[in-house]
């Protein structure tokens, strides 16, 4: 079973939605007079509160630990804010704990997020996945994703590729995005990130209600 399951079989058909986040060593590289992972969670503390309370969300990270051997750093994937109802705080709360260290096991954290921190959930299964780096623990995220769609069509993945310059690891990354009708964003700032994230939960923001009184004729 996933770190933190929470044991929460719900059979609706709402969205839901997964965050997944990487918190790889490349993380603590400077970027815009910070690092790359206090941008980040400067721009998961702008975009949680604006995610609708009613709407079913959660947290996967990976990277956050080295292991003794690299089979262990490739497993260095967790879910530590499981999907529920108004959890943007506790989402929040549970990423300000943990600090980059180690690789990048993208694919290995999609497999575990599809088979685990979906499971009981009917309906569609929105992943949006950041990352600094393509996959380097000897595995395809396109691949994968290729080979997922031939059984299944309920999983959309935004990715979000934060300051990647690297063609192949960009070329993997917009393979495992478009190939599920999901969204891609090359994202080399602070604000592009933003826009990013922005732009993904879009469905599930908060809705401000107006109330437009009548005019009155005088």
């Amino acid at each position: 079973m996933p770190e933190n399951y929470n044991g929460n079989f719900e059979n609706s058909s709402q969205e839901r939605l997964l965050f997944i986040v990487d918190l790889s060593n490349s993380m603590n590289e400077s970027l815009e007079n910070s690092t790359k992972f206090k941008l980040m969670t400067q721009t998961m503390k702008r975009i949680l509160p604006q995610i609708n309370p009613d709407t079913w969300v959660g947290l996967r990270i990976y990277g956050h630990r080295m292991g003794f051997t690299p089979i262990e750093a490739c497993r260095a994937s967790s879910l530590i804010s499981p999907i529920s109802q108004n959890n943007s705080a506790n989402i929040e709360n549970a990423l300000m704990q943990r600090k980059p260290r180690g690789m990048t096991p993208i694919t290995y954290s999609l497999k575990q997020a599809i088979k685990y921190d979906f499971m009981g959930f009917k309906g569609k299964k929105h992943i949006i996945l950041m990352t600094d780096g393509g996959e380097n623990c000897d595995e395809s995220p396109c691949k994968f994703v290729m080979n997922l769609i031939k059984i299944r069509r309920d999983v959309q993945i935004d990715v979000i590729a934060f300051n990647i310059n690297d063609s192949d690891d960009l070329a993997q990354l917009e393979c495992t995005a478009l190939v599920t009708s999901g969204k891609f964003y090359n994202a080399q700032t602070a604000a592009q990130l933003y826009n990013g994230f922005n732009d993904s939960i879009g469905g599930v923001k908060n809705v401000e209600a107006r109330i437009v009184l009548p005019q009155v004729n005088k």
